[in-house]
């Protein structure tokens, strides 16, 4: 998963471990010698051994958070902000004074990067950290800097310096392809605040806006809020399975993976029961989100949502939803069957297929036919190999390795943050990655990305490097074992490691489309393509060793794995057309032509195929509705992109040099700086049509590719 701000809008044993360190020897005269570290060492070691907190550095000096000398006690958020606000202001007024060109770019991106580096470490300090006072002070300069945003969004002077040289013809066409697309970018970030119109027309979309945020936060509360029904009403064999609150039943989620029938069938008519105050809630944003796109001159809200991506507009989305619902419908109703096979196995007297099934049966379904059981696995997993797997991958594909580097006191949150430097071959330090990979107490659920500073070319010439943090949530090592992951969990690693990548390679002038600062639909490709290396036998050979005995895991094992992937994975996919249809269909042609529940009866019965279940509303549990409005369809987008780079670059050789060269230089180099669609190309070097992502999608169901190249070694 991807967090990113932006204006506008442990281990093993060693001796386990396999014993390669490529490269290791072979780029240190490369690096220019102020971005020599002697403190660096091998990756995998570093997550081999329980981290010696702040008694390496007793004695020194207290740096601050991410090395930010303001951030060693929570004050200094205050101190950062009112910093950062100060040189706002005077590179408003350096804008608007300096005549159009090239330097107004360069200018309203410092005015990006001055902000964007309090905002993105405070959005992320104010969910991880874990003192409540540096979280309300980073909330605080969120609060704050929010409010400039807000400012810089209706500034006329402003907008009027940047309009100046976008309607220049001539000094537009002077502009590198670069400038020019991030001087539209800024440009489109003002025109959905509303500045090109009137007076009274400006105020209103500003007023569209604060009411959005307001909607969007209280149906995001409302969507994770439990339903509770009266004790009675439940069968007594199946109360134990809920919570339990004086005479009532506290359902607070779907239970999926729950065996008995009737207790997914109970949350799932409980917890989807409809809320009057959620359904106006939905209503109201959907509506003011409609209005709000109309007003800055947009048919519908998915049209302004879509400017910019790889579909580009909503038609495009739906062609490309319908195509895979059609090529999916065959095989969606095989795995159907397949699972009221196994349902009336296990429950003859019911066999019907409801929509609180498929979780619950697939995961039998593989079960039974792979041993597929997590526990097999772990042991070749530790945290440690993983991460000299990714070492070892990264070096080979792109001349990248991984050292440790001991932070300094004060500099991170928690004394098990790692911090990594990205360093190249020949090109030297790209860059930092702050692993905060544990689970420890109040620390969010989620596996993310988050940038924390964006990488820009300075005016001295110097590359500002970026800094990003990976979050994870790793069980910890044990007196008698490392840090042992799941595949599933080193899976998450590869993919959260992509996007990373994304932003250490990403190497363009301006912060404002740094690594991935991108359009949503392409943002993903990065992480989603590093999950089919993760998924190749002869990638996870590289590193795959028992923690015990150095065993490597066996292939048949990874086969295993990689077809269990595929049971019932037709009908899963179509779950997620269902989802972004609807997605859709909520931001398209207001008003809408029904209620929100009748329009999910309506696209569920054609997506999906399982019965809608009255007095039940999905919808309002649908959180991806608030983040990812009318893009819901762009995680089977990027996957889409990510298979055909898969196949057409890596499926031969994954450890193919040339075309990891290939894919930095046409891809991961630009972040956002170019067109998605013409970096595709340029990987590809074909443009891909609908069909083209349609049949991408469709073959990964059917293709053994894995067990074909495992099987002919």
């Amino acid at each position: 998963m991807l967090c990113v701000g932006r204006l506008g809008g442990f281990g093993a044993r060693a001796a386990a471990l396999p014993p390669r360190w490529a490269g290791q020897g072979s780029f240190q005269a490369g690096i220019r010698a102020r971005r020599v570290s002697t403190s660096w060492s091998p990756v995998g070691a570093a997550f081999n051994v329980k981290p010696q907190g702040s008694r390496l550095d007793l004695f020194g000096e207290r740096r601050g958070l991410f090395g930010v000398p303001e951030l060693s006690a929570p004050e200094g958020f205050h101190i950062a902000q009112e910093k950062a606000l100060r040189k706002t202001e005077l590179l408003v007024d350096r804008a608007c004074s300096t005549p159009p060109g090239p330097q107004t770019v360069l200018i309203f991106d410092e005015l990006s990067d001055s902000l964007c580096r309090v905002a993105d470490l405070a959005d992320f300090v104010k969910i991880a950290h874990p003192e409540p006072a540096f979280r309300e002070a980073a909330e605080e300069a969120c609060r704050s800097i929010g409010t400039m945003v807000e400012k810089l969004n209706t500034n006329v002077d402003l907008y009027q310096s940047l309009q100046k040289l976008l309607t220049d013809k001539k000094l537009v066409d002077s502009l590198d392809p670069e400038t020019r697309r991030v001087a539209e970018l800024f440009m489109f970030d003002f025109e959905i605040s509303g500045i090109h119109l009137d007076k009274e027309k400006r105020k209103r979309a500003v007023d569209l806006n604060v009411k959005i945020l307001d909607l969007s936060s209280t149906f995001l509360m409302g969507t994770n809020f439990p339903n509770k029904i009266e004790k009675h009403l439940l069968p007594e064999h199946i109360r134990h399975n809920f919570t339990s609150a004086g005479d009532h039943i506290i359902i607070d989620g779907l239970h999926a993976e729950a065996p008995d029938d009737l207790v997914r069938e109970a949350a799932y008519k409980i917890f989807l029961y409809p809320n009057a105050g959620q359904l106006k809630c939905l209503e109201e944003l959907l509506s003011s989100r409609d209005l709000l796109a109309k007003l800055v001159g947009y048919s519908t809200f998915s049209h302004r949502a879509l400017q910019g991506t790889i579909a580009k507009n909503p038609e495009t989305v739906m062609q490309f939803l319908e195509k895979l619902s059609d090529k999916l419908s065959e095989r969606t109703l095989k795995d159907f069957e397949m699972i009221r096979e196994m349902k009336m196995k296990l429950n003859p007297q019911n066999s019907e297929v409801m929509p609180w099934d498929p979780p619950y049966y697939s995961g039998v379904i593989r079960a039974e036919r792979y041993n597929i059981e997590p526990s097999l696995y772990c042991p070749f997993f530790s945290l440690g190999a993983c991460m000299e797997g990714l070492n070892i991958l990264l070096n080979r594909l792109l001349g990248i390795s991984l050292y440790a580097e001991q932070p300094a006191k004060g500099e991170v949150w928690s004394e098990d943050v790692r911090k990594l430097a990205v360093v190249h071959e020949s090109e030297g330090l790209l860059g930092y990655i702050y692993c905060d990979f544990f689970q420890r107490a109040d620390k969010p659920h989620q596996d993310c990305h988050f940038t924390i500073r964006g990488g820009r070319l300075k005016e001295d010439g110097d590359y500002q490097l970026p800094v990003v943090v990976l979050m994870l949530n790793l069980p910890r090592s044990s007196r008698s074992s490392p840090t042992l992951l799941t595949p599933g969990m080193m899976e998450n690693l590869f993919h959260e490691m992509g996007h990373a990548m994304h932003s250490m390679l990403g190497r363009t002038r301006y912060q404002h489309v740094t690594g991935t600062r991108c359009p949503t639909d392409f943002a993903e490709v990065p992480s989603i393509l590093m999950e089919y290396f993760a998924n190749d036998y002869r990638v996870v050979n590289q590193f795959a060793r028992h923690y015990q005995t150095g065993q490597p895991l066996p292939k048949n094992m990874v086969s295993r794995l990689c077809e269990s992937k595929k049971v019932c994975a037709a009908a899963d996919m179509q779950l997620q057309v269902f989802y972004a249809a609807l997605d859709q269909i909520y931001h398209g042609k207001h008003p809408l032509r029904n209620s929100t529940t009748d329009i999910l009866k309506e696209t569920q019965e054609k997506f999906y195929g399982l019965p809608y279940v009255p007095n039940t509303a999905w919808q309002l549990r649908f959180s991806h509705l608030v983040g990812y409005g009318a893009k819901y369809y762009s995680y089977l987008m990027s996957r889409a992109v990510a298979s055909m780079l898969w196949k057409e670059c890596f499926l031969r050789d994954p450890f193919n040099r040339a075309a990891g060269e290939r894919y930095r230089r046409e891809m991961l180099a630009h972040g956002g700086g170019r067109e998605p669609m013409l970096m595709v190309e340029g990987v590809l070097q074909k443009c891909p049509s609908v069909d083209d992502f349609v049949s991408a999608l469709v073959s990964d169901l059917d293709l053994d590719f894995e067990t074909f190249l495992m099987d002919s070694e």
